[in-house]
């Protein structure tokens, strides 16, 4: 069988440690997860789902991980059951993490405030304050040159 998840999204809210009686460290947070695709004319519409880590994962992501800050999250999907407070029964679907990854660099995590989320610039478009490294042709010593295809040893 295989179940495995992999998201990328942005924290709802700052995740909180918490320890289970045994004195397991757990945390639950949410993630807002842009749908890949959007019909014609609409807006892209977002999902939010809930992601639980347990153990040093969850340590890991209280320690580092903030509100609005980028993930990646690689786990897989559990449901469990259980009655709420008006004797409904409910089935909740979560993810539960393997693995947490920073998904954008630091400088660009710190353009999401704790007001809001504040769009970086475009890894695409730099901005004049910040050139995008070029490309030089200049003779380093390291490597051979190869002209031309008849050159290639495949």
């Amino acid at each position: 069988m295989l179940n495995t998840a992999i998201l990328m999204g942005r924290l709802v809210a700052d995740p909180e440690l918490r320890h289970t009686p045994n004195d397991i460290a757990v945390t639950s947070f949410t993630l807002a997860v842009d749908r890949s695709f959007s019909k014609s004319g609409t807006e892209r519409q977002t999902d939010f789902i809930d992601i639980v880590a347990w153990r040093s994962t969850a340590e890991f992501v209280c320690k580092y991980f903030h509100k609005g800050q980028l993930v990646a999250v690689q786990g897989s999907i559990q449901t469990r059951s259980y009655t709420d407070s008006q004797g409904i029964k409910r089935k909740a679907f979560e993810i539960v993490a393997d693995n947490v990854h920073f998904a954008e660099s630091k400088r660009d995590s710190m353009a999401n405030t704790a007001e809001g989320y504040t769009p970086a610039p475009s890894r695409m478009d730099p901005s004049p304050a910040a050139p995008a490294p070029a490309y030089t042709s200049g003779d380093t010593g390291d490597f051979e040159e190869i002209l031309t295809d008849d050159d290639l040893p495949f």
